[in-house]
């Protein structure tokens, strides 16, 4: 019976890929399985319908999504793998393949699935769109057959799957919205009582407190998921992750280029959860939900409920913000701090407001200069506000803000202490970040605003701006306003001015961000309560992108399971966080009986391969076998540390780092019409060692250059040598 099936399932394959061959489908079936198009207006339809669908629209765009992610990820990918069968052009001869070789096992089919799947949640809330989207969804069927990729079983079951998951996603969507609804959010479920069937009543209500519960589901959710995907093992360390784990073996009261408190959170998080990545991010979901509960209580309790839960959401979707959720370097521990002290000061500068709140004050801006230096300017955001509030400036002539300064002053003297040891190296490594010290040759504010403008959402950052500017002109009266100015825009204008000297990396204003923003609330809070009702759909929008650029930021794969298109390298941005267990391989194949050790020329390579190659990692503390390239003057923090110049007569693997190849200038046309030879595949030159290196050993043998690929892309070049005898 089965082999029936089988040789049916064959022969109709042969059928429509074959005898049903004509010019007119030889060109429409092509452009129907992989033309970018259609995703692309799906994402217009979907826009449409949170912009201007009402309450229906949106809800049947969240069924969308859910139904996607839940089907495409968790059931369909599943059983692909589980299945195993694979694509017919690799086991049918004669097979006329139309589009590209999927990489993917064959059943079932996910665009048959995908299709589906969206024409049954669209006829669900909106029955006419039966007639667009079941026509199309057999099309899409259709076409992956015709084109040689799958076979009719495989379309049928993707279908039949869909449809299933779908009814199931809506189904399940309902069940939980009665069983939580009544309990939880007993006017909205009143106004709403079905999410399958959504008729809406007219039922009004001045209570927010049902906008304070969603705003903690949406924390609690956003954790979860967080941590969940933290530990999917998705992405790899960062450099300056993996940096910083290496500090975490060896605690010390500072250290060369950031103060201690990194350290020690990789310190915990390792010994809580191990040496993985998960126990070196565990801390940056935390931090995000404790940001986030901090932002909705205080903004719950000073402008509402409803704005707190927007302000939130914006944060949700900022990319800034989104990879400080996932990714624990500094800047996490860094806007923790900061906005801890930004609301504990808002209760101290009060006229009631205690010494008692002010030590808190000093408390927060202490372990925010533990964890970057840059927190130490918002001694000035405060000299800011008392000079910009004259009823704030009673406290000055009190305790509370000198108490404060000094538990700050406190805090700094750890990092003194290691920087008087160690020839104050910091110092010399923080004016150098900064180029003050270099003729002024170029200005670098367009980068700056073009950077931060992808970084903070354009719409994000251009209504903070704007409200800034606006709450500036106006007469500054507003205390609430005036105080999330005074706390953001020093900072952010400081590293504007910088800027027009020198470069500026897009991180350094993270602090910045979460004051702004809640002043943007404010402003524009007041004119949507003044009848600007575009600022709904602004806001709706702006969230939707937000969204999509955050998911596509966690997984840079999906661009290519939605529009068919490898996501560039120049638009991947965790691409920094990917191809280091590969470098770690080919390093470690490299010198396998060949060199009793590694050297690196930079900080970052030695830190990822220390990571991910195992007998590095073991070694770390005790007896390490990666090392930084060993330098008469204080390069990073490996400087302080034992390295490789007493293992005389020993051989050395040297990993150089290369410039990858660049993008073609018209790189975003090729992109889009599919061009796979987007990179100038340039031959990279040989170069010898450093000088350092050439003195240490006597000879060298090079090995030639290793490309590192990560989703598509050249992610980086390495040139590997082998060192001779250490002299």
């Amino acid at each position: 019976m089965i082999g029936w099936l089988q040789s049916l399932d064959v022969s109709l394959f042969r059928f429509i890929n074959s005898s049903l061959s004509n010019p007119f489908f030889d060109k429409l079936m092509p452009f129907v399985s992989d033309s970018p198009w259609f995703a692309c207006i799906l994402i217009a339809i979907s826009i449409w319908l949170m912009c201007g669908g009402g309450a229906r629209g949106r809800i049947c765009v969240l069924m969308l999504v859910a139904a996607l992610c839940i089907g495409n990820w968790l059931i369909v990918d599943t059983l692909k793998h589980a299945v195993g069968r694979v694509r017919p052009f690799h086991v049918l001869d004669g097979v006329h393949l139309r589009i590209g070789m999927g990489d993917s096992f064959s059943m079932p089919s996910s665009h048959s699935a995908n299709w589906f799947s969206a024409a049954l949640i669209l006829f669900v809330y909106f029955r006419r769109s039966i007639w667009a989207m079941l026509p199309l969804a057999v099309l899409v069927a259709f076409s992956r057959i015709y084109n040689g990729v799958h076979y009719p079983s495989d379309t049928l079951a993707g279908a039949a799957l869909g449809v299933s998951y779908s009814l199931g996603v809506i189904f399940g969507f309902d069940w939980l919205w009665q069983q939580i609804g009544p309990r939880w959010f007993p006017v909205w479920h009143a106004r709403l009582p079905s999410l399958a069937r959504p008729i809406f009543n007219d039922v009004k209500s001045t209570d927010e407190t049902e906008w304070l519960r969603l705003g903690y589901v949406l924390i609690a959710v956003s954790l979860f998921l967080g941590l969940a995907y933290i530990g999917s093992g998705k992405i790899e360390l960062s450099e300056d992750e993996a940096y910083q784990w290496i500090w975490s073996k060896h605690p010390a009261l500072s250290y060369y280029s950031k103060p201690p408190l990194i350290a020690y959170a990789q310190f915990v998080g390792t010994h809580l959860w191990g040496d993985n990545e998960f126990g070196v991010r565990f801390f940056s979901p935390v931090i995000a939900a404790i940001l986030s509960l901090m932002v909705l209580r205080f903004m719950t309790r000073e402008a509402g409920a409803r704005l707190a839960v927007i302000v939130i959401a914006a944060m949700t979707v900022t990319p800034l913000l989104a990879l400080g959720s996932i990714v624990m370097t500094v800047d996490p521990l860094s806007v923790l701090f900061w906005t801890a002290a930004m609301f504990a000061g808002w209760r101290a500068a009060k006229p009631e407001g205690t010494t008692g709140q002010w030590l808190w004050v000093g408390i927060w801006m202490g372990l925010g200069f533990l964890s970057k230096y840059t927190n130490l300017a918002q001694c000035v955001c405060w000299c800011v506000f008392f000079a910009l509030w004259p009823p704030a400036r009673k406290h000055l002539r009190k305790p509370g803000p000198y108490l404060a300064l000094l538990v700050t002053a406190l805090s700094m003297v750890p990092v003194l202490l290691w920087n008087a040891q160690h020839g104050w190296v910091t110092v010399r490594h923080v004016a150098s970040d900064g180029q003050l010290g270099e003729a002024w040759h170029r200005t670098y504010v367009l980068d700056f605003l073009e950077m931060e403008t992808g970084l903070l959402h354009p719409f994000f950052f251009l209504g903070a701006l704007w409200a800034a500017a606006a709450f500036w002109r106006r007469g500054r009266n507003d205390p609430l306003s005036l105080f999330f100015f005074s706390m953001g825009a020093p900072l952010f204008l400081g590293y504007f001015i910088l800027s027009w000297h020198s470069r500026v990396l897009g991180n350094w204003i993270a602090p910045s961000v979460i004051p702004l923003f809640c002043l943007a609330a404010v402003y524009w809070w007041k004119r949507w309560a003044e009848g600007v009702r575009v600022l709904k759909r602004l806001l709706v929008a702006g969230l939707i992108l937000g969204a999509e650029v955050v998911l596509v930021l966690h997984e840079p794969n999906l661009v290519a399971k939605v529009l068919h298109r490898k996501l560039p390298a120049k638009l991947d941005l965790l691409r920094r966080a990917s191809g280091w267990k590969e470098l770690a391989q080919i390093a470690g194949n490299a010198c396998d009986g060949k060199s009793t050790f590694i050297i690196c020329e930079h900080y970052g390579f030695t830190s990822e391969i220390t990571f991910y190659l195992p007998e590095a990692k073991r070694r770390v503390q005790s007896n390490p076998f990666v090392f930084y390239k060993a330098t008469k003057r204080a390069d990073n923090q490996f400087y302080f540390w034992p390295n490789y110049l007493d293992r005389k007569g020993e051989n050395a693997l040297f990993v150089r780092q290369v410039d990858p190849p660049a993008l073609r200038p018209d790189w975003l046309r090729r992109w889009w019409n599919h061009d796979e030879n987007l990179l100038v595949l340039d031959t990279p030159k040989a170069e010898p060692p450093p000088a350092e290196i050439q003195r240490q050993f006597e000879s060298f043998t090079d090995l030639g250059f290793r490309n590192i690929v990560a989703n598509g892309n050249i992610v980086r070049r390495v040139q590997l040598i082998e060192c001779h005898h250490l002299r």
